[in-house]
């Protein structure tokens, strides 16, 4: 399976954006497994920041992760006033705490406008991010947290596996 649609300035990119590598993550703020890799993912991004484009997109699955939509809104509302990747890091190393209020505590502990944070958290267009960003898992086949793409191409392994790939 193949990424559909390709990485644009839509996405939340961290990175070299001219990296020879590409890695996507489809991933729930809830998910223990994307919890797990969240770790490992930011070893591989610093020690190889400079060859890879790292992508984030929203996976929310909501039927079984009460906080996934929550969390994926706030993460969304973050990125308004330019600090997605604070919000989605916060979120991942409280992963155990995660409810409606803490995501409050959460915006307020990485210096929000806490005011514009409560009204932006409503802006259907950020329900309509996450919803574009599922709905491209569904066309590129992710049936699961977390999912990797690299260079475009679905990645049969996890952010362990990923790292050892870099490795070699």
């Amino acid at each position: 399976m193949s990424l559909q649609p390709a990485v644009s300035n839509t996405d939340h990119i961290s990175g070299n954006s001219n990296a020879e590598f590409t890695i996507v993550e489809y991933g729930d703020y809830q998910c223990p497994y994307c919890g797990a890799a969240y770790p490992v993912l930011k070893q591989l991004i610093k020690e190889f920041g400079d060859q890879i484009k790292f992508v984030f997109r929203n996976f929310p699955l909501s039927e079984m992760h009460q906080y996934a939509l929550p969390a994926a809104l706030a993460a969304e509302a973050a990125a308004l006033q330019g600090k997605f990747w604070e919000m989605h890091d916060a979120i991942y190393e409280n992963q155990e705490s995660l409810n409606d209020l803490f995501l409050f505590k959460l915006a307020e502990k990485i210096n929000l406008d806490l005011e514009k944070f409560k009204t932006d958290i409503q802006k259907p267009e950020l329900s309509d991010k996450i919803d574009a960003d599922f709905e491209s898992g569904v066309m590129s086949g992710v049936n699961g947290t977390p999912s990797f793409f690299i260079n475009g191409k679905k990645f049969n392994g996890g952010a362990e596996d990923l790292l050892k790939l870099l490795n070699e």
